[in-house]
Parts: C-alpha cells; structure tokens; sequence
C-alpha cells in the first residue's frame, strides 16, 4: 500500500483529485457569494492545485545510484 501512496502513479492521480477537490470547493463557495478578497484567495489555492498536478507531473524522478 505504501509503495502506491509514494509512488509516481499515486502522485499523479493524488494531484488530480486535489485540483478537483479545491475547484469544487471554490466553485460551491462562488455560488454562495464572496467578496473580492475571498475571491483572490479561491483563485490562488485553485492555481496552487494546479502549479502542484504540473510539476508532479513535470519533475523528473530521481534516478537511483547502484
């Protein structure tokens, strides 16, 4: 179990569901209501999520030394 959850594999679709999560979130909040200032905080953790699914995605795994 643990070699899944630290896994290449994991990362990415963790990554996934996290940008999901977070626009759901945001969005569900938006449809309520929100001020400007609250909506510059939704907008950052939306884009955060997203900075996060790009560089799992990006960052190259380290390679093992033998």
């Amino acid at each position: 179990m643990r070699k899944y959850v630290f896994s290449q594999f994991g990362a990415e679709w963790a990554s996934a569901a996290a940008v999901f999560v977070i626009s759901m979130i945001a969005g569900r909040m938006a449809a309520d209501g929100m001020n400007l200032v609250q909506w510059a905080g939704a907008a950052t953790a939306v884009m955060g999520s997203i900075t996060l699914a790009v560089a799992v995605r990006v960052w190259a795994p380290e390679k093992r030394r033998a």
